[in-house]
Order: structure tokens, then sequence, then C-alpha cells
């Protein structure tokens, strides 16, 4: 219930940020160029709060929090006094039309550099593309344990996000890709990955499966460093300094044999036997683990890391933190990779290379942005910039209702010399949204799907 609560507050906190500054940049804009603006509005539906300001305008927040608009004076919508025609958007010439509808995707693009901006300054921890022990095609094509991804074709990584960013695209077009990789010695090498032999069941949101590679994760020896007092495992006779040999039937190699066996030994008994090395011998012991956030607990701690996994740990985890004036480069670069990788996408589900299940609604933010709050600023402030850069991409579609429709009627106007007819224009609208409508329910959908399974 708690995540639920949570999910739904970090949404509204998100989209009431990112809508708010989208329709500013509407308002902004009509403002400096002489449109009487009527309402300013946050959010749909009824109005929780509103008061008006010394311009006349209405400022509301309202109860539906997905998404607001700014109301215009426009002989189109209501009657305009002969003395305010020249305040009506209507009247306004087709440049600063043009203006007034770019600006609110412009300003969410802004604000995407600023949040990155002011990411990289605070500081993003961040895993870089350091490999586990890979499998099927990418051991075949010489990958090896500990290889440290540098080059994605012509493109330079740094983190596994953008490894993903890179790889999706030649997986999802099946052609091949160089990798280039440096090694635990530091020796730097290329291998292809034939990403043509990737089956009719590859999946862009499981890439690194179908390729056979995995993050490397330090695995420490099965050794408890510490039992939490009053815990399942101190009830049951656990103590520091044992050695896990195995839980229920299960023979165990390290922490993260640990971390999978418990959950699956507790979803299978009630109570299940660890067997641990003490003092020269093997002992039985058996834990009753308690539930706590939906997750088995036993209450047992690993051992501190020694040289060798430190090191290996600051070779795969990395915190990106720059001044405020290297920054400003950064926060362009992550902008153009995450706009160069959502438009990659949205072309291939438009040719069908990509599967529409690339769509989330709102079921998905809300866990994105309460899971992107719960791991630090830093991590929300990404996510902020991720959802404002999104918004700014779907807008500027050439849908009708949404800006880039707008825009579309507005550059045929210049072209040919006057305005789309009426006709025209409530024609699309009706297509328009009849497509936004689908859109949503597929998205909906695709969310609901998420959730079982």
């Amino acid at each position: 219930m708690l995540d639920v609560i949570g999910s739904i507050w970090w949404l509204i906190v998100a989209l009431g940020i990112l809508v708010t500054f989208h329709e500013y940049g509407h308002y902004w804009v009509a403002r400096r160029c002489g449109v009487r603006v009527l309402r300013f509005s946050v959010g749909f539906g009824s109005p929780l709060w509103s008061r008006y300001g010394r311009d006349g305008t209405e400022y509301r927040v309202a109860a539906i929090p997905l998404g607001g608009y700014v109301k215009m004076l426009d002989e189109r919508e209501t009657a305009v006094a002969p003395g305010e025609r020249d305040q009506a958007f209507n009247n306004k010439p087709v440049g600063q039309r043009i203006a007034i509808v770019a600006a609110g995707p412009i300003f969410n693009l802004i604000f995407a550099l600023f949040a990155f901006w002011l990411m990289f300054v605070v500081g993003i921890p961040e895993t870089r593309p350091v490999l586990g022990e890979p499998r099927d095609m990418a051991a075949e094509a010489g990958l090896q344990s500990e290889d440290l991804i540098t080059r994605v074709g012509d493109r330079s990584v740094q983190t596994w996000t953008h490894a993903l960013l890179a790889l999706i695209p030649p997986a999802l077009d099946r052609r091949a890709v160089e990798l280039t990789v440096q090694s635990a010695d530091g020796s730097e090498r290329r291998v292809e990955l034939p990403l043509s032999r990737l089956g009719a069941d590859f999946r862009e949101d499981n890439v690194l499966e179908h390729i056979g590679l995995q993050p490397w994760r330090v695995d420490l020896p099965p050794l408890i460093g510490e039992v939490s007092a009053d815990s399942p495992a101190e009830r049951a006779g656990l103590a520091g300094g044992d050695r896990i040999v195995s839980i229920g039937d299960q023979p165990v190699t390290g922490w993260q044999d640990i971390a999978r066996f418990i959950p699956e030994a507790a979803e299978r008994d009630r109570s299940f036997d660890l067997v641990v090395h003490r003092d020269g011998r093997e002992r039985v012991f058996s834990v009753s683990p308690e539930m706590i956030d939906g997750r088995p607990i036993i209450g047992i701690q690993a051992p501190p890391p020694g040289d060798a996994e430190v090191e290996a740990m600051e070779r795969a985890f990395t915190i990106l933190r720059h001044g405020p004036v290297s920054a400003v480069g950064e926060a362009f670069g992550e902008t153009w990779r995450l706009t160069a990788g959502t438009l990659g996408i949205l072309g291939r589900m438009i040719t069908g290379k990509a599967s529409l299940s690339n769509l989330s609604g709102p079921i998905t933010i809300a866990q994105m942005a309460h899971s992107s709050a719960r791991l630090g600023l830093s991590r929300f402030l990404w996510f902020l910039g991720l959802i404002s850069l999104s918004l700014a991409i779907i807008n500027l579609l050439p849908i009708p209702m949404l800006d880039g429709g707008h825009l579309m009627y507005y550059l045929a106007e210049l072209v040919k010399g006057s305005p789309v007819s009426e006709k025209t224009q409530v024609a699309g609208q009706y297509v328009g949204l009849l497509l936004i409508v689908a859109l949503m329910s597929l998205a909906i959908f695709n969310d609901i799907l998420r959730l079982f399974t």
C-alpha cells in the first residue's frame, strides 16, 4: 500500500513540475507576442484551487493531474470585443503562432538540459559496463568476464545505460556491431557481435539476455560477517564467521548464491535448512525467515570486502560528477543520447522493427518516479530529464491535437499563403483524438501487462 501511495505521490510531483514548465513556455511566449491569456491550468477537470492575477489571467490547479493547458483569447472559440481583436491568438502572424506553440516542447527541452546539468553537478552513482561471465553469442564472439565496454560501434560509452542505448538499434536492425573492450589487465581489443543471428523472439526490453551479456557483480565469499540481534538467524543459532555451504538442497559458492537461494527456499517452505562450516565441521540449522516489505529476511550480513574485491568494485562503479562548466557539455551529450535513442525506437516502432510494448503509460511512469525518488536526488533528476525530453518529442509529433499537429497546420499555411480550412482542422482533430486515445489505451494495456508478468 505504501508503494502505491508513494508512486501516486511522485507521479503527481513529477507531472506537476513538467506540465507547469511546458505550459509556462506557451504562456510566456504568448504574453511576449501580445496575446491575452485567459487561463493557465495545471491539470484537467474541476479546479481544486484558482485565483485571478493582475493581468486578468485565471491561474488554477485542477483535479486530474495528467496534463494542463493555456487558454488564450481566440475568435474561433469565443466572441472577442473589437478593441481586443489585436490580442486574439488567431489574429497574430503565423510566425508568432508557431513560436507560441513550439515554446512548450522547447521549454521541456530546456528543463531536460537543466535537470541533466544539475544531476552532473550533484553527482550520480553509475555502473560502468563491466561484464560478468558472457554466455551464448557474447562468449562465442570472444568476450570475457571483467571486460569493460568502452565503445559500441563509433559511440563512446561510460555506463550500462549508454551501452544499452547503443546496442538496441543494431540489435533491432539485426546487423553486426563492433565492441571495443578493455580487459582487466588494461589491454584493449575489438570484438564483433553478430547481432544478425538474433532470433525472432528477440525483445528490446531484454537485449542483454538475448545477446548473452550480464553486468559484473562482486561476489564475496559465503561467510557470515554479522548476525542481526533477535533475527531468525540468531534464533536458529547462526553466528558471525560461519561459512554457508548450502541452502536447502542448493550448494553455495558466494553471496550471489545466498541472495538468490534464500527467496527460492522461502517460497517452497516456511522453514529450510542451512548447512554451515564451523570449527572444522559442518552443522545444520533450520531457519524460518521473516517477511519484511515482501522479502524473506533471515538477518545475516556479508563480510567486508577484501582488497581484491574493493579494486574490482572501484573499476565497476563510479560517480559521474562534473564542475558547473564541464557539466554543460555533459548535459548536452546526455540529452543527445536519449533523444537519438527515443527517436530510434519510435521510428522502428512505426516500421515494425520494434515492439509496441515499449509504450508506457501513467502506471509505469508512476513506478519509475517512485523508484527514482527513493534512489536519491540525482537519480530523480535523471528521471525528470528523461520524461521532460519524452514530452518534448511526443508533443512535436505531427498528430492533430498535439503541438506538432498545430505546427503542421501553420507550416502548411506558410507554404500555401492562407490558413488551413476549418473543415480540415476539425477532421484532423477527430483523427488526432482517435490516435491519442488508441495510443493511451495501448500504453495503459502495456502497463497492466507489466504488473502481471
